[in-house]
């Protein structure tokens, strides 16, 4: 006889919340577990509304995808919250069981990859299989340019055709064409619309990568990164990247 649903049971419950190891008796490393543990489910829910916003932008039916673009700036939002939970922990309390944590780091996280990769920023560090996968794929900004090129503005071929795995170089003709976009919203709504939903995404990301930096600093100071990084300095050159960099420099223009 099949049991009756319930709530444990749906969100299978016993195995979630028996995923929390800590290698210490600390109490501060069950929080700093579950903070890392909750960002990947977002990531992965990030990387689930991503696919079909792709999909959706390469069909040219752009109004389809604000709606998951606009649900990854907000969970973006919700993660950079997060850091501000990991902060309550004190460099002493991090120092009682850091050592626990061996080589491991944020830095490996195959999913964080993955939707750096999905958004357009490539030619990093690599990561996993997911990765990979979607690095031989059109990222989520050359679908963009693809869905202007398809509304009739003069996108250069060079960055319609390309080797998709390879770093993004910005375009002065990429910048000149969505110009044209911003420079009469009303006329081209759908593009205006999307590449704001983009720009959204971006700044939700910056505004994570800088308060990661706050957090880490505060905790660990210039110390170098369990996975070997420096740290702080490496977090802090991460602050800058921009996915969809011609939506930003346009701005000058207008």
């Amino acid at each position: 006889m099949t049991e009756p649903m319930t709530y444990g049971s749906y969100l299978a419950l016993d195995r979630l919340l028996d995923a929390q190891h800590p290698l210490s008796e600390r109490h501060d490393e069950l929080l700093f577990i579950i903070i890392h543990q909750t960002k990947e489910l977002w990531l992965k829910q990030i990387i689930a509304e991503l696919t079909p916003a792709k999909a959706l932008i390469r069909a040219g039916r752009l109004t389809e995808a604000y709606k998951n673009l606009a649900r990854v700036s907000r969970i973006q939002a919700v993660m950079t919250l997060s850091w501000d939970v990991l902060a309550t922990m004190t460099p002493a309390d991090y120092t009682q069981f850091r050592d626990v944590l061996g080589g491991s780091s944020g830095f490996q996280s195959d999913q964080f990859r993955a939707v750096e990769v999905l958004l357009g920023l490539r030619g990093g560090v690599a990561g996993g299989a997911l990765t990979a996968g979607f690095a031989a794929e059109p990222s989520l900004w050359d679908d963009a340019n693809a869905a202007l090129a398809a509304a009739g503005f003069p996108v250069p071929a060079a960055a319609l055709h390309r080797a998709w795995a390879e770093p993004y170089r910005p375009s002065e003709g990429v910048e000149l064409a969505w110009a044209q976009v911003y420079a009469d919203p009303d006329r081209w709504w759908a593009l205006y619309q999307l590449a704001e939903k983009l720009v959204d995404i971006d700044d939700a990301m910056a505004t994570w990568r800088h308060k990661h930096v706050l957090t880490v600093s505060r905790i660990i100071g210039g110390k170098r990164g369990t996975g070997g990084t420096a740290g702080v300095a490496y977090l802090e050159a991460t602050v800058p990247k921009r996915a969809f960099p011609e939506l930003w420099s346009l701005r000058t223009r207008l």
